[in-house]
């Protein structure tokens, strides 16, 4: 018996030998092939992961406002994944159906997979979080998806949020869960819509994944802002291949805009106002400081498809028909031509080139002409230099550097189009002289011309700074990665447009428009800031013709008159039966207004809006706080605003009265997201009360104290 197990003993040793033997010889064999036979092969792929060069993205730099707000800048953003193939999912000895119902509710509730989810039964039964979830826990668990994307591009928050949503929930005390995030930046924009086109905006090439900027300053300045990209090499390490950042990436500059943010505010709160007012289509306006050429605030409003106005395409640098805002520029070359002499040079007004003055015929000196806006006296003047050769006119525009780039730093710039008037056309043709001079009139008071406001507004402004002409930008200086800040220098178009007396004479020209007894912008008057400037309004052209059912009202100024501090001008496309004087004239004597109340031009802010004494206002609210309210104020009575009784849960309410927290609460609850301007308790809402809603609708409140 014992010989027997030494010999079952023995021949299982034999085989363990036997397999050792085996397995080294396999080994061997391996080695030799990899080593010897293959090496060629081993090496021509060593080689090529070793010489692979990596490129590692830079930071993206932020945009900053003048102060140093910032106006653009990354935050780290997190894509929240499930993996149904983790151990802890398959693990499970069942998955209750009505617990995936719970965890689709709850997507669908925060993160819906589209906004218009609820428009239709198919579009849910598509799209909605509980088909997706099915589709998913339907097949074999090792054919689920590890990364299925339940969040794009949110926040820790949301991280937390997802983590206590039913069915995951389960899963909170385990060490390791199926729910991850994968990190990634994301461009954040504090100020939302505010100066939306000229901040721009950025997108990820998918090809590269890098981020770069297609609109405004982040596209214009994407050189600056996306730095430099670093290299790493592959490097052998203890435990295996790694990267070893040879040439490290360099962050983007920090760039210091122009733009203030109060005076932006304001800007886009006027032109919002008297866009409202006079049922505009679009509008665009500029404020810029005089003496650096800094634009302070730019903003465009424009009529979308849901009756609401909103931040959309940049007028501002786009070319349009002047009208009579030109004529101020072709008074400024008129004085400095020597064609007149005097602001009180009289020049004949009667009719003149198929156009006559709609102030009347007769002899009026400079200062009436550019009060009444006289096309004909304006025209006159430009014909006693430019008659002969009406090419010259072009000529002397150009000399003053009007047809140049402005390197502004706005995204579309435009340069102003003005055809030269020569004496044959692109075909060899011959123009007579009377058709040029026909142009050359036009052209001198502001039609058959095409300014941008921007270029328009920058001559103003170098009338209003004694002739400086200087370069009107966004950016005021740059902060590279180690803190260090460079403020970039005034740059002028050209030293001098005019000389200082030429520009004093237009200055006295201008003035009449708004304090002379004739002047067509005589509602732009305010004791308590004296604000200068011309009209012009033309009829916009739609294939080839004139609408004269709508008309463009501009107004180009600066204030104060005696020592101007800033320029303005507001471009308005609206309904025929208004005038400039009513709206784009409004929106500059409004901000000249705001900002003298501000202590903004170099005055001691004693002005005060009058109020008339009244209780304490508490807005509605969906909570009972009046008492802690009045206590806290220390109010001995208050004036309450109603509470408007909220309807069904599929209903559009009534927010009237609300304060903006309740409101967005009772928003919420209907799975509504909010967008608030203003400040106080709502007053409008872009939904009307009692209208049919949808989960991941949108609706605007208006607020106002």
């Amino acid at each position: 018996m014992k010989q027997n197990n030494k010999k079952n003993i023995l021949v299982r040793y034999a085989v363990v030998v036997m397999v050792f033997i085996l397995f080294g010889i396999g080994i061997v064999f391996k080695l030799f092939s990899t080593t010897v036979v293959e090496a060629s092969d081993w090496n021509a792929r060593s080689k090529a992961e070793m010489s692979r060069i990596d490129t590692i993205k830079p930071e993206r730099g932020n945009l900053l406002s003048d102060n140093g707000s910032i106006l653009a800048c990354n935050l780290k953003a997190y894509d929240i994944m499930l993996d149904l193939r983790h151990k802890k999912v398959t693990d499970l000895p069942s998955i209750q159906q009505d617990s995936i119902d719970m965890l689709a509710d709850s997507l669908d509730k925060y993160y819906p997979r589209r906004k218009d989810l609820n428009v239709h039964p198919d579009t849910f039964a598509k799209y909605s979080w509980h088909a997706r979830l099915n589709r998913e826990f339907k097949k074999d668990p090792d054919r689920r998806t590890r990364a299925l994307r339940l969040v794009q591009k949110g926040s820790q928050d949301d991280y937390e949020r997802v983590k206590h949503f039913p069915f995951l929930a389960q899963f909170l005390k385990s060490r390791r869960t199926p729910l991850y995030k994968t990190s990634r930046d994301k461009r954040i924009y504090p100020y939302g819509r505010m100066a939306y086109r000229s901040i721009g905006r950025v997108h990820e090439i998918e090809s590269t994944g890098q981020i770069h900027g297609y609109s405004g300053l982040e596209k214009d300045l994407d050189s600056l802002l996306y730095g430099k990209p670093g290299l790493a090499k592959r490097v052998a390490l203890t435990k295996g291949i790694g990267n070893w950042v040879t040439t490290p990436p360099q962050r983007g500059y920090d760039i210091i805009t122009t733009i203030n943010i109060d005076l932006q505010d304001m800007l886009e709160e006027e032109l919002l106002k008297i866009c409202e007012e006079s049922h505009a289509l679009w509008g665009t306006a500029i404020l810029m400081e005089v003496q650096t050429g800094e634009i302070k605030a730019i903003s465009n409003m424009e009529l979308l498809d849901n009756g609401t106005y909103g931040e959309a395409l940049n007028r501002a640098v786009l070319p349009f028909e002047p009208g009579s805002v030109m004529k101020p520029i072709s008074l400024m070359v008129a004085f400095e031509d020597g064609l007149v002499k005097n602001v009180g040079d009289l020049v004949d007004c009667s009719p003149f080139m198929r156009t006559s003055d709609p102030h009347g015929s007769g002899m009026k000196n400079m200062k009436q002409v550019i009060e009444q806006s006289s096309n004909t006296g304006i025209a006159r003047v430009i014909f006693r230099g430019y008659s002969q050769n009406p090419e010259k006119w072009y000529d002397r525009l150009a000399g003053l550097g009007f047809f140049e780039p402005m390197h502004s730093g706005i995204a579309g710039e435009c340069t102003p189009r003005i055809r030269r008037l020569v004496d044959k056309d692109s075909r060899g043709n011959n123009i007579t002289m009377t058709a040029r001079h026909l142009d050359l009139a036009r052209q001198a008071y502001g039609y058959n011309t095409e300014l941008p406001p921007l270029f328009t507004l920058s001559v103003y402004n170098a009338i209003a700074n004694d002739g400086k002409y200087v370069r009107p930008h966004l950016v005021k200086g740059l902060i590279d990665e180690n803190g260090r800040d460079s403020i970039l220098p005034i740059q002028y178009i050209r030293p001098t447009i005019c000389s200082e007396e030429t520009a004093r004479k237009v200055r006295e020209c201008i003035r009449e428009v708004v304090w002379g007894e004739h002047g067509t912008a005589r509602m732009v008057r305010d004791d308590r800031v004296e604000v200068v400037g011309k009209t012009g309004t033309a009829y916009p052209v739609e294939k080839g013709v004139y609408n004269h059912a709508q008309r463009r009202y501009a107004f180009a100024g600066f204030f104060p008159y005696s020592n101007p501090k800033y320029s303005c001008m507001a471009l308005i496309l609206a309904p025929a039966g208004t005038s400039a004087n009513r709206t784009s004239g409004q929106v500059v004597k409004n901000m000249a207004v705001k900002m003298y109340s501000r202590g903004l031009l170099d005055n001691s802010s004693d002005y005060k809006e009058e109020r008339k004494e009244s209780k304490p206002v508490v807005s509605a609210s969906s909570t009972d706080n009046v008492h802690r309210v009045m206590t806290t104020v220390g109010a001995s009575s208050v004036r309450r605003l109603k509470a408007q009784q909220v309807t069904g849960a599929n209903v559009m309410p009534d927010l009237a009265g609300y304060d903006a927290p309740s409101a967005v609460r009772i928003l919420e609850s209907r799975g509504i997201n909010a967008r608030i301007s203003g400040s106080g308790y709502v007053y409008a809402q872009s939904i009307p009360p009692g209208s049919a809603i949808r989960r991941g609708q949108t609706v605007n409140l208006k607020l106002r104290i």
